[in-house]
């Protein structure tokens, strides 16, 4: 899938909305890898792990030193795990923010998630205005595209659930992955 590798981000007010979007781009044929989320640890994992009848929640609460346990939607995420971004404090990410942020040694940076952001081809304007989103509790949640047709169907789907602040991006890299099973 060449094309124009644009990213689609928005913002979700808690996790139980970030799970109905999630559950709707995996629906419309988006990638687990593709996805990306965002949010405080204060939210806890817990609430990130919650699937009914099962003992995830309690399994999760031992953090990611113990691996993160995850049930339900959020499961099917790829690259589940716990970072520290200064200035902000401790975070869980899944999906290629998690290697970005990993990558650009958030854990010792200045500029922490804004600087990542910007270095994943988010203009600085809005990196600025989707670290304050975080800051307040909110949930980052971006989507990879290959394709006008993908990014468009990207954003209609985070519209659909109500996703604060959408806006759309080039990213700075390609995705170098290889198609899997093909």
């Amino acid at each position: 899938m060449a094309g124009n590798n644009t990213a689609v981000f928005g913002i979700c007010d808690d996790v139980a909305q970030l799970e109905g979007v999630v559950q709707g781009l995996k629906e419309a044929g988006f990638r687990g890898d593709d996805i990306s989320v965002l949010f405080p640890d204060k939210q806890g994992t817990r609430d990130f792990a919650h699937e009914k009848h099962t003992k995830a929640p309690e399994g999760a609460t031992a953090g990611a030193g113990a691996g993160l346990v995850l049930g339900g939607t959020l499961g099917w995420l790829v690259g589940i795990g716990a970072l520290a971004i200064p200035g902000l404090g401790p975070f869980i990410a899944a999906g290629p923010i998690m290697a970005a942020l990993a990558g650009a040694g958030v854990g010792g940076t200045v500029g922490g998630l804004t600087g990542a952001l910007v270095g994943m081809g988010i203009p600085e304007y809005e990196a600025k205005r989707y670290e304050g989103m975080v800051k307040d509790g909110g949930i980052l949640l971006s989507v990879h595209s290959d394709s006008a047709d993908w990014t468009s169907k990207g954003k209609k789907i985070l519209e659909t659930y109500k996703v604060r602040g959408i806006s759309s991006a080039g990213e700075a890299t390609a995705d170098q992955k290889s198609p899997v099973g093909t």
